[in-house]
């Protein structure tokens, strides 16, 4: 089944680092994949410390989505956050329409210093992050001093639908 949206967007692509020629440019990984992948684009390998601050990896990539309907956003690959421990040291990364310049994914090693193997090695050409491609709505507001109706929760906050299955109760 395809339920893509028809036409799909067509975004510019400029290839800033030639190697992503060899490699691979940037592209779904199968069929029905959420999003493309993106390539440490680094001269040299790049070790990253357990709890160190986040540094910025480039990607080799610039885009055009020329559509303020658009945005992209940077998330972790899962099974490099799962089972290395490289997150997104902003957690998701948001790339706005009108941002044209070179595309840069910032790295984190969230391992404790004590665990064995602590240290993220990431090398020219590694697959570091994907990039999803999101519709954005961009609503009016309207200042109110009462909003015009109610909802079940109401002014509940954080943690007032409770925790477990069929929980209403605050916690």
């Amino acid at each position: 089944m395809n339920s893509s949206i028809t036409p799909p967007p067509r975004i510019e692509l400029r290839i800033l680092d030639e190697r992503l020629h060899e490699w691979g440019l940037p592209r779904y990984q199968s069929a029905q994949a959420a999003g493309i992948d993106l390539i440490a684009c680094v001269t040299e390998p790049v070790r990253i410390a357990p709890q160190a601050p986040a540094i910025l990896i480039p990607t080799g990539i610039a885009m055009h989505m020329d559509t303020d309907a658009l945005c992209a956003v940077i998330v972790a690959r899962s099974g490099l956050g799962h089972k290395k421990g490289l997150v997104l040291g902003n957690g998701t990364g948001i790339i706005d329409a009108d941002y044209m310049a070179e595309c840069f994914v910032s790295v984190w090693n969230r391992n404790p210093p004590s665990a064995a193997d602590a240290t993220i090695t990431i090398h020219p050409g590694d697959r570091i992050a994907q990039m999803l491609f999101l519709p954005v709505l961009r609503p009016q507001f309207t200042v109110v001093s009462t909003f015009s109706s109610e909802s079940t929760r109401g002014l509940g906050g954080f943690g007032s639908t409770g925790v477990g299955a069929g929980s209403a109760q605050p916690e």
